[in-house]
């Protein structure tokens, strides 16, 4: 038996993988050959994707670089990457990386005003929720029940002319106000501040600065899409941010991938958890989780509702964004 074919069967177990998740090996096999270094290429539907070339250097990536794996989204079950190539020592390194990384990217154009923004976000309590909502009522809601798709104008002006959200920003608002931070984190953090104000305590929670700071920097990097180079200054200010932490190993999402948390308490009972996909860095998904039992009073006469530590509050997980020509296309 040849040396090929012992290769083949030791990976017989592996799924194959599709086209795109296989363009990182052969890019780096092509540059070694050529002896020059070429940027890595986002493997989001909206960014460029490197042709694969010959059909030798796909079959050789695929049998010696087992690090590279399936990035499509979504990726029900399959790591994400290798744990290797990661480093989930603390939110300096994790999101220095992943800054570093971002910055050798290359923007795609800013979207056109008549283009859509499309999200695909898998929240298993809402899905649970409608499951169970009767026939008739789910009739009268009509297209206002709820789905894992959303389309969004890029181009808002009305939402964009609406003071009553202070959190809210369209698209647009995002990518340009993004695209302006500065690179000093302290001068970033001040400016995410006044963009995305706190509570006054009276009709609002009053925040503290690092408080504020994790919020307002996680409404931005929700936000798409961004440019690469405006979301590294975003990680590198987060990195900073007081009492932001790093979960040192990947977790499982709503979508059961393995993806990156970035985490800070929200109060003594619970924590939210920013995700982020370790392969391009890109948000992920969210969940609020209970770090300690506890119980939350009822309405009057009843009992008041447990809560678990583990218990999640919010899972969300982001499993497609892309820009496309209109409302209802998907990419």
């Amino acid at each position: 038996m040849d040396e090929l074919t012992q290769l083949r069967e030791l990976r017989a177990d592996v799924p194959v993988p599709d086209r795109a998740a296989l363009a990182p090996g052969r890019a780096l096999l092509t540059d070694a050959i050529a002896g020059r270094s070429r940027r890595t290429r986002r493997l989001r539907s909206d960014w460029r994707i490197a042709s694969l070339g010959a059909v030798a250097a796909i079959t050789t990536a695929a049998l010696l670089l087992p690090q590279v794996l399936d990035t499509s989204s979504p990726r029900p079950s399959a790591p994400a990457t290798v744990a290797g190539d990661l480093d989930l020592s603390g939110p300096a390194a994790t999101l220095g990386r992943a800054a570093d990384f971002l910055e050798q990217q290359e923007a795609p154009p800013e979207p056109r005003p008549d283009q859509w923004i499309y999200l695909r976000e898998k929240n298993p309590e809402q899905e649970k929720h409608w499951a169970r909502m009767p026939a008739e009522i789910k009739e009268l809601m009509g297209g206002e029940g709820y789905s894992p798709d959303s389309w969004v104008p890029y181009d808002d002006e009305a939402a964009e002319n609406d003071p009553s959200d202070t959190d809210h920003r369209t698209a647009r608002e995002s990518y340009r106000f993004a695209a302006d931070l500065p690179e000093d984190p302290e001068a970033l953090l001040t400016k995410v501040r006044k963009a995305f104000p706190s509570g006054d305590g009276e009709n609002e929670e009053r925040e503290d600065e690092a408080q504020h700071n994790f919020r307002a920097l996680s409404v931005l990097i929700e936000s798409y899409p961004l440019p690469p180079d405006a979301l590294a200054r975003i990680y590198r200010a987060m990195a900073t941010v007081e009492g932001v932490e790093v979960t040192d190993h990947l977790i499982r999402d709503a979508a059961g991938r393995q993806v990156i948390a970035v985490t800070r308490a929200y109060d003594v009972n619970s924590r939210r958890e920013l995700l982020i996909d370790p392969v391009d860095y890109s948000y992920a998904g969210k969940r609020d989780v209970v770090t300690r039992t506890h119980e939350v009073p009822g309405p009057e006469g009843l009992a008041p509702t447990v809560r678990k530590r583990g218990d999640l509050l919010l899972n969300i997980a982001r499993t497609e964004a892309a820009v496309v020509d209109a409302k209802g296309r998907k990419p």
